[in-house]
C-alpha cells in the first residue's frame, strides 16, 4: 500500500485522541473514551437535566453513579431514546412492569439495575455510532442476526454477558467482519 504524505494529513483529522492513564505513562495503549460512547450514553439517560451525570468524563466515572443508583426518571429517557417499552425495560432490569410503574421519578434504582441501565445506554450509543443512525441500529436490534445463531439481539439485553456479546458484535460489524 502506497501512502502519499498529503493523504495522511487529510486522514489525520478523523483520528480521535487517545487518553492515557497519566502524562508520564504513554506506553499503555488505551481505547479512546469516545469509543464507548460515554457522552451519548449520558444523553440517553437524561443527561445534565437530571443533575447526576455531570461528572462523567471516562468510563470509570460511571462506577460511583452505579453504586449510588440511577434515578428512575433515567429509564423514561432511556425508553424514549431506545424505543424499548416499559415491559421490556422491566424484564431487562429484572423487575416487574408493575413495580417499575410504582417507582417515583426520584427513586434510585439498585446498583444491579443501575449498571444494566448504563450498559444499555452505552450499547445503544455505540450502535448508533456503528450503524450511522439510531433508527438503523434499532432495526438491527429487532431482526434476526445469523452470527448470533439467528437470534434477535434484543433477546440478549437481560444479562451483562449478553450486552457484552452485542458490543463485540458491533465491533466486528464496524471492522467488516460479519461471520
Amino acid at each position: 500500500m502506497t501512502v502519499i504524505l498529503g493523504q495522511m494529513a487529510k486522514r489525520k483529522s478523523n483520528i480521535m485522541p487517545v487518553k492515557y492513564a497519566s502524562k508520564e505513562d504513554t506506553s499503555a495503549v488505551k481505547e479512546p473514551v469516545s469509543f464507548y460512547g460515554s457522552g451519548k450514553a449520558i444523553e440517553y439517560m437524561g443527561g445534565k437535566a437530571l443533575g447526576v451525570m455531570t461528572a462523567i468524563k471516562e468510563e470509570q466515572d460511571f462506577i460511583p453513579l452505579i453504586k449510588k443508583g440511577i434515578p428512575r426518571k433515567s429509564l423514561d429517557y432511556l425508553m424514549l431514546n431506545t424505543g424499548l417499552s416499559a415491559p421490556e425495560i422491566a424484564s431487562i432490569i429484572h423487575t416487574s412492569d408493575r413495580t417499575l410503574r410504582r417507582y417515583k421519578p426520584s427513586k434510585l434504582l439498585n446498583p444491579e439495575q443501575s449498571e444494566r441501565v448504563v450498559e444499555l445506554a452505552r450499547l445503544y450509543s455505540r450502535g448508533e455510532e456503528v450503524f450511522g443512525g439510531l433508527d438503523r441500529f434499532k432495526e438491527w436490534m429487532g431482526s434476526t442476526v445469523m452470527s448470533l445463531g439467528n437470534k434477535i439481539p434484543k433477546n440478549f439485553l437481560d444479562t451483562s454477558l449478553g450486552i457484552e456479546l452485542l458490543m463485540d458484535e458491533l465491533g466486528r460489524i464496524e471492522h467488516g467482519i460479519f461471520a
